[in-house]
This record gives structure tokens, sequence and C-alpha cells, in this order.
């Protein structure tokens, strides 16, 4: 694991600092791309909405993580930028923008979701290259220990940290292997963007695109989540995020239903 590639005085920088920023690139350069491919604002337009999405999903995630934990102290720790916290501060943020922008909403949308899911593929790289975001223990071929990390994946650190069940006679600081549980996100969310550039400009009626990346995403990380090492089984069995998942899939299919009713009452 890489936990700094250099640093400048007091301040290191990170594998998953800098992959942060090339998340928000690649997310920059896809909806760059839609925009023009729909004919939707200019140059401007488009730096604003990167910006407000840097924004928004920083503070978002940020302020997730700190009332995850309970610890307002923890929105000035440099770590604990939750995914869905920044989903929902950068979507709120880039929707503001929106609005005052007057660009239209729903297919602008279009060009903004796949976007996220380039950009969520780009930042669970930095979370393998540092150690973090694992998965639970497995004996497939493929499972990875991280020495190194916020949680190095040794017996103790998955027991204490956890509650996973270790097999007696295991030794405490003994490495155990996990699912890459970022590998498999990198590998789905990929998938998701790739389909979701092809279909650009092709649905049916505007915003209907937005709502399935959504939803694909949700799905993805609902699925995902029995695989990893969580410490916030909050629901019975699900995770925080497992709810948040269901959340945003409800609201989607909600959303899907208005939109094919409206779009069905323009093309009478």
């Amino acid at each position: 694991m890489i936990s700094e590639l250099f640093s400048v005085g007091p301040f290191s920088v990170s594998p998953f600092g800098v992959l942060l920023v090339a998340a928000l690139f690649g997310a920059f350069l896809q909806m760059r791309w839609g925009m023009k491919r729909l004919k939707i604002g200019g140059e401007d337009d488009a730096n604003t909405l990167l910006l407000a999405a840097a924004i928004g999903g920083i503070v978002g995630g940020k302020i997730y993580y700190a009332a995850l934990y309970g610890d307002w102290g923890l929105l000035l720790n440099r770590a604990g930028i939750v995914y869905y916290g920044s989903l929902i501060g950068g979507t709120l943020a880039v929707s503001l923008m929106i609005r005052l922008r007057g660009l239209p909403f729903a297919r602008t949308a279009d060009t903004v979701a796949p976007g996220v899911a380039v950009g969520y593929a780009i930042g669970r790289v930095g979370c393998l290259l540092v150690g973090d975001d694992y998965g639970i223990p497995t004996t497939l071929p493929w499972g990875m220990t991280f020495p190194e990390g916020p949680i190095p994946t040794t017996a103790a650190a998955l027991e204490r940290n956890f509650d996973v069940e270790i097999p007696a006679g295991v030794e405490a600081n003994a490495l155990i292997p996990v699912h890459p549980t970022q590998v498999y996100e990198t590998l789905i969310a990929g998938a998701i963007w790739l389909w979701a550039r092809r279909r650009t400009g092709k649905t049916a009626w505007d915003g209907l695109l937005a709502l399935s990346v959504f939803a694909l995403l949700s799905v993805e990380r609902f699925f995902v989540e029995f695989l990893r090492a969580k410490d916030d089984r909050l629901l019975g069995p699900l995770t925080l995020a497992q709810g948040i998942s269901i959340a945003i899939v409800v609201l989607v299919l909600a959303l899907w239903l208005r939109g094919r009713s409206r779009h069905a009452a323009e093309s009478v």
C-alpha cells in the first residue's frame, strides 16, 4: 500500500488525494462531452457545475462522516470523505447551480450522471492504493491483504474493528486475505459509465439516463456492501449505505413513473 506519494514541508500528498482530483477531472471531461453532445450550455457552465460538485461533494462527505461517528471534530480531520455524503452534497449543489444557470434540468442531469459513475470508478482506485474500504475475509484466489492503511487486515484489527470471526490458532498479527471490493466497484462503476456514455442522447425522454445511472450505482453499492468489512450495520443485517441505496432506488422509481407519465402525455 502507498500511504504517501511525496510531501511538501508539513503537507503530504497521498494516492487518495491524487485520485480524488483525477475523479473530479474525469467526471468533468465526461460531463463536458455530454453537454456538447446534447448542445447544453458552454465551458463556463461546465466549470461552474464542476466547482459546485467539488465543494458540495467534499462538504457533504465530511458532514456524513462526522455525523456517522457523532464527532463534529472529524470535520477538520483529513480522512473521512464518504461516498453517499458526497453524492448527496454534490447533487444538491449541482442541482442548485443548474437552476441558477438556467440550464434544462433533466437534460443537464443526463450529462452529469455518467460523470458520477466514472468519478466513482476512479475514486475507488484511490481507496485501493491506500488500503481503505476493503471487504470481508475470503479464500478466493484474488483475495488481497492490506498490511498498511487506516485499518490493516491483520486478524486482530479485523476482529476488533469489524467483529470478524477469526479461526482459532490464527496469530493476532497474521494478515488475512479479504475481498478487494474497491476493485469490484471500479469495474462495475466503469461498466455503468461506458453503458451510460453510449446511451447519452438516445433515451426516450430527458432525465431517464440520469435516473438509470443513479439506480444502477445504488444497486451496485447495495450488493457490494454484503462483502464489505463495515462497522455501521445499523439496520439489522444491513448497513447505513444499504438503507440509503434502497431509499435512492425508491426515489428513482417514483421519478421514473412521473417522467414516463409526463412523456406519454406529451406524446399524445
